[in-house]
């Protein structure tokens, strides 16, 4: 736990630079395939340092993000053979037992398990991987890990936009329970509709 609240430290220390911008790009792409600390953290310190460039923000968090998840499928595609002991032994929240589970979730919602992945808490990295070893169609999966990681970014900006500086106590405390609540209310809606026609 130190030394990820050290990496935390030293990822919002980023947004006080010059190279705020590039390190956003650079978190949200290898967060996506094996860093621990989610890019939301740099983003809110960047959209309330220049509200008016929140959404150009979110847009550079989401392709870095969604590139990052290309390159994390590539790895479980290619590498996994190789990789696996790397991040069963060093990346959190990647356990083998959480990755059977992936694999059990792949098996029925491919579209839908990259989409919560992309926008809740639930550590994407093993989503891009688990996406890769288990040869999910890749443009499922782009479009998947677009949809929900732009929704996730894109929301924490408008928050910033909207509300200012106030917001951010919200949001660092609440976003993940939000998150999961959406989701489970968005999954929910298309299951009534589905059964009502």
């Amino acid at each position: 736990m130190h030394l990820v609240r050290r990496l935390y430290d030293w990822v919002l220390h980023w947004a006080s630079t010059p190279y705020g911008v590039p390190a956003l790009f650079l978190l949200a792409f290898s967060e996506s395939s094996f860093f621990p600390i989610p890019p939301d953290v740099l983003l809110l310190a960047l959209c309330i340092s220049v509200p008016a460039r929140s959404f150009r923000f979110a847009l550079i968090c989401s392709l870095g993000s969604v590139l990052g998840g290309i390159v994390g499928y590539l790895i479980g595609m290619t590498l996994w053979d190789v990789a696996s002991g790397y991040f069963y032994a060093y990346v959190p929240g990647f356990t083998a037992e959480v990755f059977h589970q992936v694999q059990n979730i792949f098996s029925t919602y491919d579209f839908w398990a990259i989409f919560a992945a992309g926008f809740t808490p639930i550590p994407y990295k093993v989503f891009t991987i688990g996406a890769g070893v288990f040869e999910i169609n890749l443009p499922v999966f782009i479009f998947a890990s677009a949809v929900g990681r732009s929704l996730r970014f894109f929301l924490v900006a408008w928050l910033i936009f909207r509300f200012g500086p106030v917001v951010r106590g919200f949001v660092e405390k609440y976003f993940n329970l939000l998150t999961i609540v959406f989701v489970v209310l968005l999954i929910g809606g298309f299951i009534v509709v589905q059964r009502l026609f």
